[in-house]
């Protein structure tokens, strides 16, 4: 669809903020209010605006993501840790939650992102929407909540390592299918959902069900062990997933039995999900890399992708980026083991920096460290 410069000029201000009125765009654009509504009344008829508020069309090759958003404590210590005691080192707060986080990274590569995820009505709450609004992605659907914004608080080894972690994630688990009127209309322009964990079964469910009835590939990341128990009765088979991103823990938690790290025996676990829905299961294994199994009519493919080496940092956030550099690549049109790698490279790129997602991220420093050969990848014999 074509759209003239004044509507362009509109529709970029409303991006900007859905809220302005055709008096506020009128006196941004030097134009009269007259004409400005003439303007919108084509861009609901062209379907870039969707009604009152100026809800917009997301962009093309758009990627909504849903799930939770908080206030990240890092806390890392000057030695080896010692429990029961006091111990020095350093901390530092800044804004996360694996969905925000996903949809930050994603942003960054220059992705048009749409997130839905639950604040409260308080600064931290602001804090979640400022910076990620700040990092490009659209924050005109994040959901009120009666609960305070949620918090993660992490205690990092002094290697960088994760320790221990809380979170307190009550606005995120209060989050109910009724909060998320937006999402349907969303999905009409998007590409891809990246659903978190940290939403209740029922939520995770009418996600997955209203993508796959919407045409959209899905992603689903469990977050943790806890989280991918609680999700793992979504998977039975009823509703089509493309990609569950588990780590060895997780992949236990999802299929309902121990898995052993070794690369049979998380093959065969991976088979089982591939049996109740989910085409692609890309199973992080750390400094392992990671094993992509997929789908087909007989033996599932399977394939090893490398981790590319890296001084860590912190490891907070990899996996995160992980997910966004997989999704990225994939609706760059890269088959799933060139986005496997792009998230090897991604995740990597997270380890060697402090922040939990990359200030400095661009598509040229994905690029300058990834090659044609590196990270390699091994495909195992069916």
């Amino acid at each position: 669809m074509k759209l003239t410069v004044r509507e362009h000029e509109i529709v970029t201000l409303l991006r900007a903020d859905p809220m302005l009125d055709a008096a506020a765009l009128a006196e941004r654009i030097g134009s009269t209010r007259a004409a400005v509504s003439v303007h919108l009344s084509n861009l609901m008829k062209k379907g870039v605006v969707r009604g009152r508020g100026y809800l917009l069309r997301p962009e093309a090759d758009t990627v909504l993501v849903v799930g939770g958003a908080v206030l990240d404590t890092k806390v890392r210590t000057a030695g080896a840790p010692v429990l029961g005691t006091s111990n020095p080192g350093t901390s530092s707060s800044t804004v996360g939650g694996v969905g925000r986080n996903i949809a930050e990274n994603l942003a960054r590569l220059g992705r048009p992102t749409v997130l839905v995820a639950p604040v409260g009505d308080d600064p931290a709450g602001e804090a979640v929407a400022d910076r990620t609004t700040a990092a490009g992605v659209d924050c005109g659907h994040l959901v009120r909540s009666p609960h305070p914004t949620g918090t993660y608080v992490a205690v990092l080894a002094d290697s960088g390592d994760l320790h221990i972690a809380v979170a307190d994630m009550r606005a995120t688990d209060e989050l109910a299918v009724a909060d998320l009127a937006s999402v349907p209309g969303l999905l009409t322009g998007a590409d891809a959902l990246v659903v978190d964990a940290n939403l209740s079964e029922s939520v995770v469910r009418w996600l997955l069900n209203a993508a796959a009835e919407a045409g959209v590939l899905s992603i689903l990341d469990p977050v943790s062990v806890a989280k991918a128990t609680a999700v793992a009765p979504v998977l039975d088979g009823t509703i089509p997933v493309h990609t569950v991103t588990p780590n060895v823990d997780e992949l236990s938690a999802l299929v309902g039995a121990p898995v052993e790290p070794d690369v049979d025996a998380v093959r065969v676990a991976a088979a089982l999900l591939h049996e109740r829905g989910v085409s692609h299961v890309w199973v992080r294994r750390g400094t392992a890399g990671s094993l992509l199994s997929i789908a087909t009519a007989s033996t599932p493919r399977v394939v090893l992708v490398d981790a590319p080496p890296t001084d860590v940092a912190d490891v907070t956030g990899a996996g995160d980026s992980m997910t966004a550099g997989f999704v990225n690549a994939l609706l760059d049109g890269a088959d799933v083991v060139e986005a496997a790698r792009h998230g090897q490279v991604l995740a990597a790129l997270t380890c060697a920096s402090p922040d939990t997602v990359r200030d400095d991220l661009t598509p040229a420093l994905v690029a300058a460290h990834l090659t044609p050969s590196q990270p390699s990848t091994k495909e195992l014999h069916r």
